[in-house]
């Protein structure tokens, strides 16, 4: 009797009878047997530990942020070749109908809110307070507990692949379908606090680089002083700050409808479905610029470095970008022109998204104006750079086409917006990443990658790119809208289908490239050690330092005086009338300001401790279990207690500690 429940709870609990979730498992299995196997035969527990989960060193962070958007870019990718190939010819039966709505909702909420999300707050980390020559951010502990916060969300969204059952409303859920009555199973719930939890790291960390930015500047960075990405990061911070909170709020009303038969978005009980589109998409649409915002960012630091010469109308640039993150707050509407909400509705929309093309597009010509009569060299972060400009172009040119509300009455939901929405988030934000990870690379880990393998990388990056989408506006006008799971041979869609789906097949070949240059790398980083600190010939005040950056960043503040202060400081230094003393005591102890102790934050294990609890709670919300849900809160609340009062969080770094760091630096740089 015992063994029948138990098998009627397993059957109800693990998602089975699907040969394709069968080999997740035993994939998931063996990577954990791995891991604990590698870890305990090498005796790593405790360097884990010690440098790994309890750090608040940003560059550290950082780096897990990035490997952790790689292992979501791999899992969201496998979702992608699995829908490509499922409509690669008509009448396939490659996945079950209610297996390919999993695939679709899950591929959208990973690629944007676990993979890209992560990838910027990455990039925010190892470069931000290296540009602005600050030690760290302006909240260490609160920075840890972002990462780990979105760490818990993430695993717990993806657990819904094995366990209870994937969400399967589509990436945002929609009314009625996100409703208990239509969708009784946890999958939606799973969706519901995974992104929940991961959405209060994402508004924390928002908050934390707006206060880094504004107060953790070198003496005499003025903000137009500052280099181009911490505007952009700027900037995205902003539209975080108000944005996460609204879909905070509409998931917290789904849930409130799911769990406790409120009727804010269902029809019979007096809700409006509407009324979630429209602050879903208040969210939406923001977090579009959210994650592309930074992307400009490191493009204008990309074109700078490589074309030797300073940004073209830097000021430009920092008004257009601050006007983007204003106007992505008034455009959410042309998601729906169809839905009938009026010719006056739809006109304001249209307008308000016709306009925030114009500042998108005068980057465009800050940058080829950057480039006009440079001395170009194309290194790897300027072949992504040089890629991404025509592929955004188009994008934003068929965004346009849809911003014509009657027109859009054409485009939408067809294939035509699948396509241009990957053009921007593929060609603008995904290219925009590589090329600030190849960038900063040597800054991060001491030694550069095989420019060789990045370029076979980037060719297939691209051609497949173009094969998958370019086939897909045109599928889009033929009359093909998205979500089908098949499609019949009368229809005449087969041949483009097979093209776009060959061109997926090439990106996944060119991410396994990108994963065996990172390997090769490794296998041979001496032959590629960054000695100089600065192998781009760079601009900004990361390249003053050693690669790999030490744990304090600069063992003596820097002062600046004018934009690109680095890059002046070594055309000062060429022409003899000035020293470059910006490494510390790198470049001759004569000259060398006196060293002083350096304050810094100490480790702590509770933001994972708290991460942890947070997600048992959130797992004992999509089950209903308040044997789960209780003592979780109640973790969560200790945590809190805890740090709020533990006096022991920072320590002084002591000049002998610096002075050998420095000593050692110097002497791999004379080697």
């Amino acid at each position: 009797m015992m063994l029948d429940k138990i098998r009627a709870f397993a059957s109800g609990f693990f998602v089975t009878g699907d040969p394709l979730i069968y080999g997740a498992d035993v994939s998931i299995v063996g990577a954990l047997l791995a891991i604990l196997f590698v870890l305990t035969y090498f005796k790593k527990w405790k360097w884990l530990w010690r440098e790994w989960l309890t750090t608040v060193d940003h560059k550290k962070i950082g780096i897990l942020y990035i490997l952790s958007a790689f292992l979501m870019l791999f899992r969201g990718g496998v979702d992608a070749l699995l829908m490509r190939t499922q409509l690669a010819m008509p009448d396939l039966k490659f996945l079950q109908p209610d297996h390919y709505n999993e695939i679709f909702t899950t591929h959208g909420v990973i690629m944007i809110l676990f993979m890209a999300m992560p990838f910027m707050f990455g990039l925010f980390n190892v470069v931000v307070p290296l540009q602005i020559g600050a030690r760290d951010v302006a909240y260490p502990f609160l920075n840890a507990l972002s990462f780990w916060l979105f760490f818990a969300g993430a695993m717990l969204f993806n657990l819904s692949f094995v366990i209870g059952g994937s969400p399967d409303a589509g990436w945002l859920a929609y009314p009625p379908y996100s409703e208990l009555m239509y969708n009784p199973g946890v999958g939606q719930d799973f969706y519901i606090w995974g992104i929940q939890i991961s959405g209060i790291g994402s508004l924390m960390t928002g908050i934390n680089f707006i206060v880094t930015i504004l107060k953790m500047r070198t003496p005499g960075m003025k903000l137009m002083k500052m280099p181009m990405f911490p505007w952009s990061v700027l900037s995205s911070c902003i539209a975080i700050i108000f944005s996460f909170p609204i879909l905070t709020a509409t998931l917290a009303l789904l849930f409130l409808d799911r769990y406790a038969g409120a009727h804010f978005f269902t029809l019979d009980g007096g809700g409006n479905p509407m009324m979630y589109i429209n602050l879903i998409w208040m969210w939406g649409h923001p977090e579009v610029y959210i994650i592309v915002l930074p992307a400009f960012g490191i493009f204008s630091e990309v074109v700078a470095t490589f074309s030797k010469k300073k940004l073209f109308g830097y000021n430009s640039m920092v008004y257009a970008m601050m006007i983007i993150s204003i106007l992505s707050f008034f455009v959410w509407a042309h998601h729906f022109f169809t839905m009938g909400s009026g010719a006056d509705v739809n006109a304001f929309f249209a307008l308000t998204t016709m306009l925030i093309a114009i500042p998108t597009g005068v980057k465009i010509f800050n940058w080829l104006f950057t480039m006009f009569r440079g001395k170009i060299t194309f290194e790897t972060p300027m072949l992504w750079t040089a890629g991404f400009i025509p592929c955004f172009v188009v994008g934003g040119m068929t965004g346009v086409l849809l911003s014509v509300a009657p027109a859009d009455f054409q485009y939408h939901n067809s294939y035509f917006l699948i396509a241009h929405f990957h053009q921007v988030i593929i060609g603008g934000v995904v290219f925009g990443y590589f090329a600030g990870l190849y960038y900063w690379w040597p800054k991060l880990f001491g030694f550069k990658l095989s420019e060789r393998i990045g370029r076979w990388a980037f060719w297939l990056w691209n051609i497949g790119f173009y094969v998958c989408f370019m086939p897909q506006y045109a599928l889009g006008l033929m009359g093909m809208t998205r979500r089908l799971v098949t499609y019949g041979w009368d229809k005449g869609w087969w041949g483009l289908n097979l093209v776009s789906t060959i061109g997926a097949g090439v990106m996944g070949i060119a991410f396994l490239v990108q994963v065996w240059q990172i390997v090769h790398g490794v296998k041979h980083y001496r032959k590629n050690l960054d000695t100089t600190g600065d192998p781009w010939n760079g601009r900004t005040l990361e390249w003053s330092i050693p690669s790999p950056a030490p744990l304090y960043n600069f063992a003596v503040l820097p002062q600046v005086s004018e934009q690109d202060d680095w890059w002046e400081q070594k055309q000062r230094g060429a022409s003899g009338s000035a020293e470059t003393g910006l490494r510390g005591l790198g470049q001759g102890d004569s000259a060398a300001p006196k060293l002083e102790p350096i304050h810094m934050p100490r480790n702590s294990g509770i933001p994972i401790i708290m991460a942890g609890c947070f997600f048992l709670a959130g797992f004992g919300f999509v089950f209903h279990w308040l044997w789960l849900i209780i003592p979780g809160l109640a973790g969560v609340t200790l945590c809190m207690l805890k740090h709020s009062f533990n006096y022991n969080t920072d320590y002084y770094i002591s000049v002998e500690e610096i002075e050998r760091t420095e000593k050692a630096i110097r002497k791999v740089t004379a080697s």
